[in-house]
């Protein structure tokens, strides 16, 4: 066998000092609990052709280091797979004090360079193993301790987003976005800010640790190149960074990263302007972001940015006075995250060393709870770490020594187990493992030799944690109300609690406690911070209250659930109905009774604002009164755009109103469509004026025009549901002579008021940041969609004389003026159309147009679904075209009879004996039942109702409207008067019959 030469013995020599300096270190060496399996993965590292020899050759004079690495692999499949993985490298850790190689990795790291994306996400994941496996050998063995351990892995996610950083800002340099400073180091000067909240803030992070940041810019720092909107690309380029620090690739992932903390994640960018922080936090902010931004550090990016940027906002953190508003929101997150009621025995199997009682989070709380209390007026307490703000505290006299040393050394204790529980499989948790083989596990890596020994160390750490913790909050009130116990916290459900849930009215208490539990754990968006939890846990006794006080408690909780999960944000909702109980019982009843007004409420939560004015519970807003509202509002508007989202957000409330009116039977469902058709009118007339200002600051007007809105459909006719489309023709009349309009950029008559029409259509329709106020319909103007958009006057009249299908007369029955430039031309037009609606006609002739017209659409939409009142024979349709059919007869000797209406029309006709008395009391019951039920469907449902399908809310809003003992009956006798209609409509037009010919004009 040959000799090694010198140069390999010298080098062997050399690893061997290198390592008995490092066993020299070893305090602890973890138990194998099964050394055969051990030994098979310990053969695997033996086995490799590189380092196997050499590590073998080590185990005779360093008698620690085979047990040792046997401790490793038979508990760490972690950390064993790193081994594994590459085991020279495993090797060269071994050989290096581990200070230094921290250091050097944190340094590589740093000035981690690459050509594109994807070779510096390699290149910080490999990194990351390396001081993974570095620092779990360095810690389990006991050569470094806690602080180090979590101010390495620290360092390291300061150093990797400072790498990826400047990758981003150099790849934006590239494409001439952004001009730096310094092209080595991008970072400087460039007004982007990287601030390390939580553990990563106060250099306490665990191996598994999520990072969680809030990324924000200066604009006025920002080098970026001319023409480059800074909140556009800094937006991308946090994308970007967090993309290449938690993507998992095949070489894993750097660190996952949350931006959660920033001000208002739902509704804000993920990197907000420096100035927007600043009005957020001097506004709005909550105390709960206090308490987050206590650990706050400049962690990459412009450092002296972000220090100035925590320097301006120490007056949100630290408050001059003893703040007891704060005091009470402590209180109440801490009762929410931390009361066990009834459970207050500490477990060890599956017990959560960070959230659970005695656990990590308690003595983080327990410390940050007085730094908010005291901090104000001493700058001492302040600082980021537990540990250090424990001695902090002690020193200034808020706790006790005893209290300081045993909180310390559970802290440090429990962070350790945190860490052996992470190095099992790299896994963000903190629960133990439930069986003894995986808590022997943890024991082993803790350097426990049995399991029993650890447990009651264990025990004892979280038994004084609970003690002191319980202390200070010793006074604190508890969750009960005049209801009955309401605590939805723990494992568990409490006992109490479900009888309380019971005796309420709810039949499946348990099911209503986990809906209720499951609103802490943030799985919405409206229950991800902590404010918004603290509000809905302090509404909790009159939320259950309004939803038992309905006819459904189950079905209302349950409704009121998927609400929940449809609201963007939480705390805004809360605090209004924490404030306004009878606005909760409002809301709880439309849960269950209009599950499409609960929709818009979880979209727009400002339409709640409308409700507390008193002006609710009166009378339904005249005309007028809408016009003043509007014209308020619009008159706030600073441009163009803001007015359509002013108009919308007017809209809404004021639709969202009028349903809860129906809803809280403050207002008749026959009479909702005037209402509904009163807020269109007055929109689209205001509107109209405001297409007309923004087309003139380009185009001008047209000298001497006239323009006109008509209004068809349901509309014209004040029919309006909630899910109608405005059936509108714009029309218009110019001077002879005048060929264009008299702005900068002059248009052509027909083109300009085209232009007019299409602002019009996109301003009623568009959808913006607010919502879509109307579909809107112009297919009913002349020619159809073959026509112009615009209408001239003389154009209209021309076509209704000689080319109109008689249809379109009938539909012109319907036609009204909403919106016009004066009243002399909204006259002319509705004279013309009377004019044209009072021809003599054939009744024979038309009588058979009309039938065809309903045998067509019959065909079309035809339906045998009572409950599609509007197609179904002997529904609406019929109704109206009867209505239309009798108008257009007797117009000419009787024109007393036209009205836009079909309720007024048949009255009309009655009264002038053109309908009999019998028969239009058919027919107007049928229409006013039609139309109640309409407008309760509309105004409840999104979709096509289905009875067996339909929330219970709204099967007793329907009973009420029809005035029917039971649905049961309505049914019934919906479908007898579908069917009379119908023999109606047989008997005044004839039978509807499939009719070749066309519909003659």
């Amino acid at each position: 066998m040959a000799k090694d030469n010198p140069d390999r013995q010298g080098s062997r020599q050399e690893i061997d000092k290198q390592l008995q300096l490092l066993v020299d270190r070893f305090a602890t060496v973890p138990v194998t609990p099964d050394v055969d399996r051990a030994t098979l993965f310990l053969k695997d590292l033996l086995d490799h052709p590189e380092a196997g020899d050499t590590l073998r050759s080590q185990f005779g004079s360093h008698r620690n280091l085979e047990p040792f690495l046997m401790g490793i692999v038979g508990n760490s499949p972690y950390l064993r797979d790193l081994m594994l993985a590459d085991p020279p490298r495993l090797l060269s850790i071994l050989k290096e004090a581990p200070e230094l190689r921290i250091r050097r990795l944190l340094s590589l790291a740093h000035d981690t360079t690459a050509e594109d994306e994807a070779g510096i996400m390699r290149a910080l994941r490999l990194l990351k193993h390396d001081l993974a496996l570095t620092l779990g050998l360095a810690d389990i063995c006991g050569a470094i301790d806690l602080e180090q351990v979590t101010g390495a892995l620290a360092g390291f996610a300061d150093a990797a987003l400072t790498a990826a950083i400047r990758f981003c800002l150099g790849d934006l340099s590239r494409r001439n976005k952004f001009e730096p400073i310094d092209q080595e180091k991008p970072e400087v000067g460039s007004g982007l800010i990287v601030l390390a909240m939580g553990k990563h803030g106060a250099n306490e992070l665990n191996y598994s640790s999520d990072i969680d940041l809030i990324v924000l810019y200066d604009p006025d720092k920002a080098p970026m190149a001319a023409g480059v909107e800074a909140p556009v690309e800094f937006v991308r380029l946090t994308r970007r960074l967090v993309k290449i620090m938690q993507d998992r690739t095949a070489d894993g992932y750097v660190f996952r990263t949350d931006l959660r903390l920033r001000p208002d994640p739902g509704a804000t960018p993920l990197a907000m302007s420096v100035p927007a922080a600043l009005v957020y936090y001097e506004s709005l902010g909550q105390n709960w972001e206090r308490a987050a931004l206590i650990k706050a550090r400049a962690c990459a990016g412009d450092l002296p940015a972000g220090e100035a940027f925590l320097h301006e906002i120490v007056p949100f953190i630290w408050r001059k006075y003893l703040d007891f508003a704060a005091i009470a929101d402590v209180q109440s997150i801490k009762r929410q995250i931390h009361m066990h009621k009834g459970h207050s025995a500490i477990a060890v199997a599956g017990h959560n060393v960070k959230l659970g009682r005695g656990g990590i989070r308690e003595v983080e709380f327990f410390v940050q709870t007085q730094q908010l209390i005291a901090g104000g007026r001493n700058p001492a307490l302040r600082g980021r770490r537990t540990v250090d703000m424990l001695d902090a505290l002690c020193e200034a006299d808020w706790i006790r020594l005893r209290t300081r040393d045993e909180m310390r050394e559970a802290y440090v204790f429990l962070r350790n187990v945190e860490h052996r529980i992470q190095m099992l499989n790299d896994e963000q948790t903190q629960l133990l493992p439930k069986d003894a083989e995986g808590l022997t596990r943890i024991a082993s890596l803790m350097g426990f030799v049995t399991l029993q020994s650890f447990e009651d160390e264990f025990l004892a750490h979280m038994k004084k944690v609970q003690h002191h913790y319980a202390e200070l909050f010793e006074d604190e009130p508890g969750l009960s109300s005049e209801l009955g116990s309401l605590v939805f916290t723990g494992d568990d459900h409490d006992p109490e609690t479900l009888e309380t849930l019971s005796r309420l009215g709810f039949k499946q208490p348990a099911e209503a406690a986990s809906i209720v539990k499951s609103w802490h754990f943030g799985r919405y968006p409206c229950t991800r911070s902590t404010k918004s939890r603290e509000r809905l846990t302090e509404m909790h006794p009159t939320l259950i209250g309004a939803l038992a006080a309905t006819d459904n408690a189950d079905a209302a909780l349950v409704a009121f659930d998927s609400f929940m999960s449809k609201l963007p944000a939480g705390v805004q909702l809360f605090s209004l109905l924490r404030s306004n109980p009878q606005l909760l019982s409002l809301l709880a009843t439309t849960m269950g009774a209009a599950p499409r007004l609960a929709e818009t409420v979880s979209k727009r939560v400002h339409v709640l604002d409308a409700v507390l004015d008193p002006a609710f519970f009166g009378a339904m807003p005249s005309v007028e009164e809408f016009r003043v509202g509007l014209d308020r509002t619009l008159s706030q508007a600073r441009f163009y755009e803001e007015a359509l989202d002013r108009a919308r957000i007017f809209a809404q409330e004021q639709q969202f109103l009028i349903g809860l009116r129906l809803i809280s039977d403050t207002l008749s469902a026959d009479r909702v469509g005037f209402a509904l058709a009163r807020l269109a009118e007055v929109v689209v007339d205001r509107l109209l004026r405001q297409v007309v200002l923004h087309v003139g600051e380009t185009h001008g007007v047209v000298p001497g025009g006239n323009v006109a809105v008509l209004a068809m459909g349901k509309l014209g006719g004040r029919e309006v549901t909630a899910s109608s489309d405005l059936d509108l023709i714009l029309l218009y009349e110019a001077p002879d002579g005048v060929k264009e309009s008299d702005g900068k950029r002059p248009l052509a008559i027909t083109q300009y008021y085209m232009r007019l029409t299409q602002r019009l259509v996109t301003a009623l329709s568009a959808p913006t940041a607010e919502g879509q106020l109307y579909e809107v319909d112009f297919r009913l103007r002349p020619s159809g969609n073959a026509g112009p958009l615009a209408t001239n006057l003389e154009g209209f009249i021309t076509y209704q004389e000689k080319n109109a299908w008689t249809w379109e007369h009938m539909a012109l029955t319907r036609a009204r003026v909403i919106a016009s430039s004066n009243p002399e031309f909204r006259q002319k037009i509705m004279d013309n159309i009377r004019e044209t609606l009072t021809k003599s006609r054939d009744r024979a002739k038309l009588a058979d147009d009309v039938r065809s017209m309903r045998a067509r659409i019959e065909k079309e939409k035809g339906t045998k679904d009572v409950w599609d009142m509007k197609q179904v024979a002997g529904g609406l349709v019929d109704i109206e075209f009867i209505a239309q059919y009798l108008q257009l007869v007797h117009a000419h000797e009787t024109p007393g009879v036209l009205a836009q209406g079909t309720e007024e029309a048949l009255e009309g006709l009655r009264e002038a004996d053109c309908l009999d008395p019998g028969d239009a009391e058919l027919l107007l019951e049928a229409l006013r039942m039609y139309q109640r039920l309409t407008q309760v469907l509309r105004l409840s449902l999104s979709g096509k109702f289905v009875a067996t399908q339909a929330p219970g809310g709204v099967l007793d809003l329907l009973v009420q409207a029809s005035n029917c003992p039971t649905f049961t009956r309505l049914e019934i006798e919906l479908a007898e008067l579908q069917n009379r209609v119908r023999q109606t409509f047989v008997k005044l037009v004839g039978p509807v019959e499939a009719v070749e010919t066309k519909v003659s004009p």
